[in-house]
């Protein structure tokens, strides 16, 4: 007590000098944020760089060619007009002139195959000495590229713009979509865009925006809610700045770093300043209380003694949170891992800075205690009485409670495993233009996005020979009856052509050397946008289009296109690769489950381990724990009944809510086992314990409610599901530990 009586007398004697100190910090800290954060939503945030899948990924791109590309399309008077054409070819002039850009596409470049003296030569498909008449004609027998250039009404053109891959644009993302639009509006006024870098510009400005809005927001929910929950108004301006110095230092720390913002990190300020002004609210409760019972007390020991009061359940606390977040580094997401550690650097900031704000804050007032009352309160609410009725409840109902209690958690138990998991890369993206361009684009195309099919020989020889093409056509007529994949383009659909319009080419007596020889004059420099084979000749592609799907279809989608295969190929002498991003978005399920289980079990057991070293006594603490898990029983409740999945936002939702659900217990808990060392009941020194620190498990579970309830605003669905789930866990949070917490103790606590 003397101890900790000298460093609050040292806190106090230089409160100016400290009071300069983080002034300096803070203003270095937001000047750092403003000219250095930034917004990160590239791939490289989602998975590791040395992640099989992902490096796979990327040396697909290097040898195939980007799938991050710009779909636009332009409505015009006639798809197949020459004025069109003419517009066509000045637009891909002036696209294939950005750094960023590796080819573009259009009906004005495309080309069909003529077979000429024992080769297979390209004539531009858009030639303007053909009649219109005979170039729809022409066009019709190419329906698999055809409906990729222009819809069947010919009222609109599409136009695809493949960029470099991933590694080579990742620090240019900001300013590529702005130089595409600037590009395109040149030609056309009138235009849909989308695509993957289209949607990932628009996850971008999402996320700074609605940053942006929370921090606003919650600012003036947590100075509403306090005019409500402090005892005095001049309590007002310590809780404010509790919450904004932590949150700007951690801001100035983050962004010198190099880091930036995320669809998962953007909700680091809201959480922590929720975080922050609970404990100030309990420090400041405790401290008031304290003020009132002991008169005789000076300033310093005042603060002393609400200060030791509040520092171990704080502490502890803390402690639960951090583990909570810190569980998330465990992750095998990289977006999961800076969120936990970000998190839990803010979390330890928090402590620390409240702490010492607090102190400072009370040193500079000069308080009638007994006179004291909130600006705002509510006259038909009375926090005493009603604390005097949970009392009644817990001790005549105790049984009943346990029961109900008991047997929701077990239905929850049960219902964790209906959850689905499952991600909506729709569900990442705010109602807005680029959402609204992809629906109308995909409603005329019937798909965004694109795999690489790479069938090969198991020998490594060339494929192409007679058996391995029939084989080939067999698997893409097979695929074209998969209601997901649209249009898909190989070098099948060459080979249809010629033999529509060279019947003589793929006669059953010509040889198989012939066939070899004459599709492998088919250059892939004349066909760079769809890859038909490698240039040994090795493997022949198949390139596919899809919509935006789930990842559960996504997966689904694989699996289907391996069943075919298998169907129409010998496995021990074809092998088949599936390339392209959607391979790898569609481990995301895994990856989340992983996350789930890794994340969770390592809070729980860490977390079990606090609350054991914390009480002491292992039955108790296996009592003190069982009311703790209900809050996420009853949160996989909601989620199977709602249909909400676990995807990329709600999947670190369980160790998070795990560390918030103990806060109340803790310091409920800690007043109860003080309350042993004076004679008494379980059931009396539940009730103390409830009447001390009561109105403090109010005040909190409001502030922490009223910050996520603001995440659940969010325009972002999943980032909303996110803030419901978390703010109805915390309010059941705090229904289980002031009745079935009490009424377990009560019944077996002796």
């Amino acid at each position: 007590m003397k101890r900790l009586e000298n460093i609050i007398k040292k806190i106090v004697a230089f409160r100016f000098a400290i009071i300069a100190t983080l002034a300096i910090l803070m203003a270095l800290a937001g000047y750092q944020t403003v000219n250095k954060l930034s917004i990160d939503n590239s791939l490289s945030i989602w998975f590791l760089e040395d992640d099989p899948s992902y490096k796979a990924y990327i040396d697909f791109q290097e040898e195939f060619g980007s799938d991050e590309i710009f779909i636009a399309m332009f409505p015009v008077d006639n798809a197949v007009g020459k004025a069109e054409r003419i517009r066509l070819l000045q637009l891909h002039k002036a696209i294939d002139t950005l750094s960023f850009v590796k080819t573009s596409f259009s009906l004005a470049k495309a080309k069909y195959p003529i077979y000429n003296n024992g080769d297979i030569v390209f004539d531009e498909l858009y030639n303007t000495e053909r009649s219109e008449k005979g170039l729809k004609n022409l066009l019709s027998k190419l329906p698999s590229i055809s409906t990729q250039l222009f819809t069947q009404d010919y009222k609109y053109q599409f136009f695809y713009i493949q960029l470099n891959p991933t590694p080579q644009i990742e620090e240019k993302r900001e300013i590529i979509a702005g130089d595409i639009r600037n590009t395109i509006e040149t030609y056309y006024k009138d235009y849909f865009l989308t695509g993957p870098p289209v949607l990932n510009e628009a996850y971008s400005k999402g996320i700074y925006k609605e940053s942006l809005l929370f921090g606003v927001l919650t600012i003036l929910v947590i100075t509403l809610m306090l005019l409500f929950l402090l005892p005095n108004k001049r309590y007002l301006i310590i809780s404010l700045l509790a919450v904004a110095v932590p949150v700007s230092l951690l801001f100035g720390i983050i962004t010198s770093f190099g880091y930036a913002l995320n669809m998962i990190s953007m909700l680091i300020p809201t959480i922590l300043m929720v975080y922050s002004v609970s404990d100030a609210v309990h420090i400041i409760n405790i401290y008031h209380k304290e003020g009132l019972l002991n008169k005789s007390l000076n300033k310093i020991q005042l603060i002393t003694l609400a200060v030791r009061k509040s520092i171990t359940p704080c502490f502890y606390t803390t402690l639960t949170t951090f583990v909570g977040y810190f569980a998330l580094y465990i992750s095998p997401l990289p977006a999961f891992k800076n969120m936990g550690v970000f998190t839990c650097i803010g979390l330890i900031l928090s402590f620390l800075l409240v702490y010492i704000i607090v102190i400072i804050g009370f040193s500079f007032m000069h308080l009638n205690f007994e006179n004291s009352k909130p600006v705002l309160s509510l006259k038909t609410f009375s926090q005493t009485n009603f604390i005097n009725w949970i009392n009644r409840v817990t001790s005549h109902y105790k049984n009943s409670i346990i029961t109900v209690f008991t047997l929701v958690l077990l239905y929850g138990l049960f219902a964790v495993f209906q959850v689905k998991i499952d991600t909506d890369s729709l569900d990442l993206l705010a109602e807005g233009k680029a959402k609204q361009d992809l629906r109308i684009v995909e409603e005329q195309l019937n798909g965004s996005s694109r795999l690489q099919l790479d069938i090969s020989m198991v020998n490594g020889k060339s494929i192409l020979n007679k058996d391995a093409m029939r084989r080939l056509e067999d698997f893409q007529n097979k695929l074209e009856q998969n209601p997901i994949i649209t249009a898909p383009v190989s070098i099948v659909n060459i080979k249809s052509f010629l033999e529509k319009r060279s019947p003589v080419l793929f006669q059953p007596n010509i040889s198989e050397e012939n066939i070899k020889n004459t599709l492998a004059s088919i250059e892939n420099t004349d066909n760079s946008f769809f890859k038909l084979f490698a240039d040994d000749l090795s493997s022949a592609g198949i390139t596919i289009s899809f919509k935006e799907v789930k990842t559960s279809q996504l997966e689904q989608l694989l699996v289907d296109i391996e069943d075919t295969f298998k169907s129409s190929f010998d496995t021990k002498i074809h092998k088949l690769k599936i390339n392209g991003f959607a391979v790898v978005f569609a481990q995301l399920n895994n990856f989340i489950l992983e996350t789930q289980f890794k994340s969770f079990f390592a809070a729980f057991f860490v977390a079990f381990l606090c609350l054991w070293f914390f009480i002491k006594s292992l039955r108790t603490t296996i009592l003190v724990l069982i009311p703790n898990v209900l809050p996420l029983a009853i949160l996989a409740i909601f989620m199977s009944l709602l249909d909400i999945p676990l995807d990329v936002s709600t999947a670190m939702i369980t160790p998070i809510m795990l560390g918030i659900a103990m806060d109340d217990t803790i310091h409920l808990v800690h007043k109860y086992r003080k309350s042993k060392r004076v004679q008494g009941t379980a059931e009396e020194r539940m009730d103390r314990a409830m009447h001390y620190t009561g109105g403090a498990l109010l005040s909190t579970t409001i502030a922490l409610v009223g910050g996520f309830l603001i995440i659940a605003s969010s325009a972002t669905p999943s980032v909303r599901d996110f803030g419901a789930l978390c703010a109805i866990t915390v309010a059941i949070a705090l229904i289980t530990d002031i009745f079935y917490l009490p009424a377990l103790l009560k019944k077996f606590d002796r």
